[in-house]
């Protein structure tokens, strides 16, 4: 069964629609919602930029009920809370914006630069809170024991990958990072088997191509881990554990900030799961550098 990571728990996949409305509607127990759980829902749906960037006070008081309520609504959802689902709701609403509409609703006084970096504090201390160590475990693990991994992101993102993969090569693993929409996606996807693994990475607006390679790797018997900002229903699909990370940024683009924070706890772990693996790997990665003069200050020998 595909799961979304949240915190305090695990919440199953909703529909194949990627709307917000749809996706909210998807959530609501089959029971149905309490009169005022459904009030706040209302907002939800109604509002989604106040709810995105409202406090929970503010929604309570929208719907008309106390500030309980709304964390209530947000554990009926399947969240542990009205953080937990703001993260999910603000990533979906943001997604469904044009480039020069994201950057209209982070405009504000005072230096960008100074709130992109308390933006990203902010995410990483949300990032660290949240995060269940047992599933970084699960990716690192899965990686060992596959026979190669193949890292799909495409744009700022790839920078993501292309760190993932050069560290986790040095780790000693079989691991290649290729961007969407490309041939050399097509020939490495065509290549996975049931002893492969694939990690698909990308945020805001999906690349389609991201989504397709995560499908056919699942469909050829791959593993399929996805780190994103919103599990999109066209992802938790494919994948067996789908990572979610704030990345929202204060332009127009996402924040990098926690996903290459996400993706270097995963190659550390990833490290510690054969040590002389690892070892002997950076032994032979160290002789080459050395052979090919590649650094500038290279360390003396012990004999010097």
């Amino acid at each position: 069964m595909t799961e979304i990571l949240q915190e305090g728990g695990r919440v199953t996949a909703g529909s194949a629609d990627d709307g917000y409305e749809d996706w909210l509607r998807d959530r609501t127990p089959a029971r149905g919602l309490r009169p005022k759980a459904a009030a706040v829902l209302n907002v939800l749906l109604s509002q989604p930029r106040r709810a995105s960037f409202g406090s929970a006070t503010e929604l309570a008081q929208l719907a008309g009920v106390n500030t309980a309520t709304v964390t209530r609504t947000a554990q009926a959802l399947g969240f542990a809370g009205w953080p937990a689902l703001q993260q999910e709701l603000r990533a979906r609403y943001l997604s469904s914006l044009s480039a020069p509409q994201v950057a209209a609703e982070h405009h504000e006084a005072g230096s960008p630069g100074s709130a992109s970096l308390r933006r990203d504090l902010d995410s990483l201390a949300l990032l660290n809170r949240r995060f269940d160590d047992s599933v970084i475990r699960t990716v690192a693990e899965a990686v060992a024991a596959g026979r190669r991994t193949v890292v799909v992101a495409d744009g700022s993102y790839a920078s993501i990958g292309i760190a993932f993969s050069h560290n986790a090569r040095l780790a000693g693993y079989d691991v290649q990072s290729v961007t969407t929409g490309s041939a050399e996606l097509a020939n490495a996807v065509a290549k996975l088997g049931a002893q492969d693994v694939l990690i698909a990475i990308s945020f805001w607006r999906l690349y389609e191509s991201t989504v397709v390679a995560a499908d056919e790797a699942r469909s050829r018997g791959a593993r399929v881990f996805a780190i994103t900002d919103a599990a999109s229903p066209a992802l938790t699909a494919a994948a067996e554990e789908v990572l979610i990370v704030p990345a929202e940024g204060v332009a127009f683009f996402p924040s990098l900030t926690t996903g290459m924070a996400l993706v270097q706890a995963v190659v550390t772990q990833l490290a510690a799961v054969e040590p002389e693996r690892t070892s002997a790997s950076i032994e032979g990665a160290e002789m080459m550098w050395s052979r090919f003069r590649l650094m500038h200050r290279r360390p003396t020998s012990s004999g010097s």
